[in-house]
């Protein structure tokens, strides 16, 4: 079975686990799950049309289980999963304020995770310094290398 075959499916959910859940938790929740809609474990006076309903299910905890117990497929799972997450969450260019960033007390500046996984960072004194020269203006430093922007931040991939 190959993962394009099964592409929206939310595997885990069918499990009810997380992504971050082991191995071995993982197969905890599939034997719990598995033995609840067997077809064997069925009683005799369930309708019809939940008979069937109870064995799409027990086929699709039967599939999660081959994907996420699989460490290669659960990997490759795992990473067609986290780009369809990159591809909805942020437009390649979206833009960000000052505001919708985090203040870091320690650090004394700005900062927001890109969803490439880096960070962007404004520090205070940049933050001031180019707000008292050009009031609609700021830096942020990407942490794999520098951008001169707006206030409005750009945020690239």
């Amino acid at each position: 079975m190959t993962l394009e075959e099964l592409p929206n499916k939310d595997w885990y959910s069918i499990l009810g686990a997380e992504p971050s859940d082991s191995l071995i938790e993982l197969k905890r929740k599939y034997q719990k799950l598995i033995l609840l809609y067997h077809p064997d474990k069925q009683s005799a006076d369930v309708p019809a049309g939940e008979v069937e309903a109870r064995m799409q299910r027990f086929i699709e905890i039967d599939r999660a289980w081959k994907i996420l117990g699989n460490e290669e497929t659960k990997k490759e799972y795992d990473l067609q999963r986290r780009e369809h997450e990159l591809t909805q969450g942020w437009p390649v260019d979206a833009q960000v304020s000052l505001e919708d960033m985090a203040w870091n007390l320690n650090d004394h500046c700005y900062s927001l995770i890109c969803r490439c996984g880096g960070k962007y960072t404004v520090s205070q004194k940049e933050a001031e310094e180019v707000s008292l020269r050009l009031p609609s203006m700021t830096k942020a430093r990407h942490a794999v290398g520098q951008k001169n922007e707006s206030q409005k931040v750009l945020i690239y991939s």
